[in-house]
């Protein structure tokens, strides 16, 4: 009887022992992030407009916001003065994917209609969006056709979280 009540502590013990050494206190297995939250914030830096192989250079502030999980938001700042101006015009749903740690973002075409200064309403297109996102930093491309211009905008900017 004696060496059943012994053997039963002794498996109960080794089934404590086993458990506790497959705990881990570690975060290294910690789920990471997902991938919109690693990137979502205000970032701040140089973008250049290039229209018909003339550049306008500016310091801008682009916000990221989350959309899903796997997918940002971003409004393009306005752009010119007067009757020239147009407006900021949000881009939504750029997907994005990880690679090591740089997460990219593409779009192929987003099409939206913004109110302008005078009340009226004009549509968009912001097209071959690409962003990289690389530890603080990020770099946008893109095209902007506004309204009726006859032209399209080629867009840069090159920004760092704050």
């Amino acid at each position: 009887m004696k060496i059943k009540s012994f053997m039963t502590m002794m498996m109960a013990a080794m089934a404590f022992m086993f458990g506790m050494s497959s705990c881990s206190s570690s975060n290294d297995d910690a789920p990471e992030a997902p991938v919109a939250n690693q990137v979502i914030g205000s970032y701040t830096g140089n973008e250049v407009l290039t229209v018909m192989g003339e550049d306008d250079e500016s310091t801008e502030t682009f916000e990221f916001t989350k959309a899903t999980d796997v997918s940002v938001d971003v409004t393009l700042p306005k752009y010119g003065e007067g009757m020239m101006t147009v407006p900021a015009l949000p881009v939504k749903g750029i997907m994005l994917t990880k690679s090591g740690n740089t997460i990219t973002g593409k779009l192929a075409k987003y099409e939206g209609v913004v109110t302008n200064a005078d009340g009226s309403e004009k549509a968009y297109t912001v097209s071959d969006v690409t962003v990289i996102f690389n530890e603080k930093t990020v770099v946008m491309t893109f095209t902007q056709k506004y309204g009726n211009m006859p032209f399209a905008f080629e867009g840069q900017f090159t920004g760092t979280r704050k």
